[in-house]
């Protein structure tokens, strides 16, 4: 069998191809944000002109004051800042272990687990909102940000134990043997080899959930009804008129100002991606 590999001259010619595709893709990544950027500063004046310009001719903070002000923005992100990190907790408490017992147990209710992992992601929103909500309704919980937490905690639940799942199943059990051979108890074994090499996993779940939490707009605005109880998607739909009109410039501004607590949340959890990758092998 013969193997082919690429001339110098080859790399040197597709190097630069390589790098033209990252750029084209960080443009089409990027481009949204920046449209979004630009809009939130244009006056309501550029944004209505028969001529616009890409980039505002006068910026200023106007939209942003008025967002912040008619929408109560403020209050609205703190009750999806309750909700998504509350959901994000319980979530991860619930799918580690679970997903740990499903990687390395062979057990009958594994089969019914993953079953019930892959079956749950089939049902679509509108199919169970009926049900959902006489359920909430029989229990006292419509209208609260408990009973929000506790919908999106059992709806990104299967997607975090199927993610959690992937990854323990990538950490070698020899590394477990190893440890439990040094005398180790399972516990031990968990909080020093496993947590460390999982934190990757722990950030990308943890992540999901909570922006899945926080942009979520479906459930809340069937199941919320209180103005003071509303979360940050259903004060951002306010922007759109009972007509169709948008204020955009409010809407851009709003929603620049909806994307912070999320880069926040990465930044300050981003460096765990990379970070334990083998601390937890050389601990054990």
């Amino acid at each position: 069998m013969t193997t082919t590999t690429m001339s110098p001259r080859t790399r040197r010619m597709a190097r630069p191809l390589q790098y033209l595709a990252l750029l084209g893709y960080v443009i089409f990544l990027g481009f949204p944000l920046l449209f979004l950027v630009l809009t939130a500063f244009k006056t309501p004046q550029e944004l209505i002109s028969p001529n616009p310009t890409f980039f505002p001719t006068n910026p200023n903070f106007d939209n942003f004051v008025q967002a912040i002000d008619k929408a109560n923005l403020i209050h609205a992100a703190g009750n999806s800042l309750i909700v998504a990190v509350s959901t994000t907790v319980i979530v991860t408490i619930i799918s580690l272990p679970a997903a740990y017992a499903l990687a390395r147990f062979t057990t009958k209710l594994r089969g019914v687990a993953t079953g019930w992992i892959l079956l749950s992601q089939v049902f679509p929103f509108i199919l169970i909102i009926i049900p959902l909500f006489l359920v909430l309704k029989q229990i006292g919980l419509v209208d609260s940000l408990l009973g929000l937490i506790l919908v999106y905690t059992v709806w990104s639940l299967p997607f975090a134990l199927w993610m959690l799942q992937g990854y323990i199943a990538g950490i070698p059990v020899e590394l477990e043997e190893a440890g439990a051979m040094d005398g180790a108890s399972r516990l031990r074994i968990l909080r020093v080899i496993i947590l460390p090499l999982l934190a990757p996993g722990l950030v990308a779940t943890s992540l999901f959930t909570f922006i899945s939490g926080w942009n979520e707009f479906f459930f809340a605005l069937v199941l919320i009804q209180d103005p003071a109880l509303q979360t940050l998607p259903l004060t951002l739909a306010r922007f759109v008129g009972a007509e169709g009109q948008v204020q955009l410039g409010q809407l851009a501004a709003a929603s620049l100002l909806a994307t912070i607590p999320s880069l926040l949340f990465f930044a300050i959890i981003q460096r765990r991606l990379t970070s334990g990758l083998l601390s937890g092998a050389v601990k054990g």
